[in-house]
């Protein structure tokens, strides 16, 4: 199973359709505090529709408390537009770890130096800053769905 982690969320619709995104590719949705909104937030499961109660949910109070829940020599990738290294140069595993950052800062630039190993972006031309965060997610995690579960032997 793959995990896909927002950290410090800010927009219920954006959640909502990562949600169902999730669903889709029976991956685990992390949301890190604080969140701009309730997870019971109308907006929220109107973009989720009506299969946000089946999305598998876990909320953290830190990045870091989410880490120590995870077994050693768990993986993790940072998704950013402050790194060269794309997103489909990752050997991307079952179990890894695909964290995500607010919408309007990214993840915090400690939490990037800190892990500047394993950061990875989704190239694109200089007249756009960045991509909406569903995007950004369903662009990624469907290429670690490729990677993970669709394997063609040659």
């Amino acid at each position: 199973m793959l995990h896909v982690v927002l950290v410090e969320p800010e927009i219920p619709p954006n959640t909502g359709n990562i949600g169902r995104l999730c669903l889709a590719t029976d991956s685990h949705l992390h949301l890190v505090k604080p969140l701009g909104f309730s997870i019971s937030d109308k907006e929220l499961k109107r973009a989720g529709l009506d299969y946000w109660k089946d999305v598998r949910v876990s909320t953290w109070e830190s990045f870091a408390e989410l880490q120590a829940a995870q077994a050693a020599g768990t993986r993790y990738f940072f998704l950013t537009t402050k790194t060269q290294r794309t997103y489909w140069d990752a050997p991307f595993r079952d179990g890894d770890f695909l964290v995500f950052g607010r919408e309007t800062k990214g993840l915090p630039e400690p939490l990037l130096e800190a892990n500047r190993d394993h950061c990875l972006t989704i190239p694109m031309t200089e007249q756009t800053r960045s991509l909406n965060l569903a995007t950004a997610v369903g662009i990624v995690l469907y290429e670690a769905v490729r990677q993970t579960r669709f394997k063609v032997d040659s």
